[in-house]
């Protein structure tokens, strides 16, 4: 039951995100809000460990540095240009690919078999996801750079293998690997922005900073968290399919703070995203009693 609470908790989390970065982008560049956003997470969640006196092994910063530059810093900074260049239905189609990505992954990286089931629950989620979308695709496809399309797919294959990377080499404390990955991402954005965007901005509203901070301690250091403590529970393409909740969840959020009626397309995407979930586990269950079992034989 927790594995479905961590993932409802990180929809709604990541959900509200789209939120907060509209309101942020408006006066504060791209990769100030993607360092903020970093740079407030991990402060929270040094403040979590701190309270709670956890303690970390040193000899593991590396590894950290990698995930974060792999799961967070290379995509934070492609979707930033990207995202703009492109419907954001386009952009969230591309990124539904997220799960499938990380099932192709998971046998090389970290040696779990692929399942015909499991196969089946991701494409299934994503038809959810083409579902949501596809009345705004119409007339968007004909005026598509390949650029931004390429990089988004990069990003995803790098938010995949990052929840892969997690699950070998993330041994600490789920709330100690969030924290440090998400430090080390702040590290490395700071760095980009200070030398690709060194003009601080000016005139920024208390809006848009409270947005920013919004984002930092909630969608970005708490929701990070989560999805550490999901991994761990669950594994990484269990985890994989919060990609398909957040748009959903983003996608109603925003009809009910504009008072509007969500479309019958939203909830047809939500029972396919449950269903694909629901076989997800069905699947996990079978495999481990035909396990057990011939265990048992043996």
């Amino acid at each position: 039951m927790r594995k479905y609470l961590y993932l409802v908790t990180i929809g709604l989390l990541w959900g509200t995100q789209f939120v907060f970065m509209r309101q942020a982008v408006t006066e504060i560049p791209d990769t100030w809000v993607a360092m903020g956003r970093a740079l407030a997470g991990a402060m929270t969640l040094w403040l979590l460990c701190r309270l709670l006196r956890l303690k970390g092994n040193a000899h593991f910063w590396p590894v950290y540095a990698l995930i974060a530059l792999v799961d967070a810093t290379i995509p934070f900074l492609l979707l930033a240009w990207a995202q703009k260049q492109v419907d954001s239905s386009v952009s969230a189609v591309i990124m539904g690919m997220i799960p499938l990505l990380t099932l192709l992954f998971a046998p090389l990286v970290i040696g779990e078999a692929l399942t015909l089931i499991a196969l089946f629950s991701v494409i299934l989620g994503f038809a959810g996801i083409f579902v949501l979308f596809a009345p705004q695709l119409t007339g968007v496809t004909g005026d598509l750079s390949w650029l931004p399309l390429v990089l988004i797919l990069i990003s995803a294959g790098c938010y995949a293998m990052g929840m892969l990377l997690v699950k070998r080499f993330g041994c600490e404390h789920p709330l100690l690997v969030a924290r440090n990955v998400l430090t080390a991402s702040a590290l490395q954005l700071m760095v980009v922005t200070l030398f690709g965007a060194p003009v601080i901005p000016e005139a920024v509203s208390t809006q848009s900073l409270l947005a920013l901070l919004m984002l930092g301690i909630f969608s970005t250091g708490l929701g990070y968290f989560v999805f550490m403590m999901l991994i761990r529970l669950s594994g990484p393409t269990f985890a994989s399919m919060s990609n398909y909740l957040v748009p959903v969840i983003g996608f109603l959020l925003g009809s009910w703070l504009l008072s509007e009626r969500p479309p019958h397309s939203a909830l047809w995407a939500l029972v396919l995203i449950l269903g694909a979930v629901g076989l997800n586990q069905w699947g996990k269950g079978r495999k481990s009693s035909s396990a057990k079992s011939v265990a048992s034989r043996s």
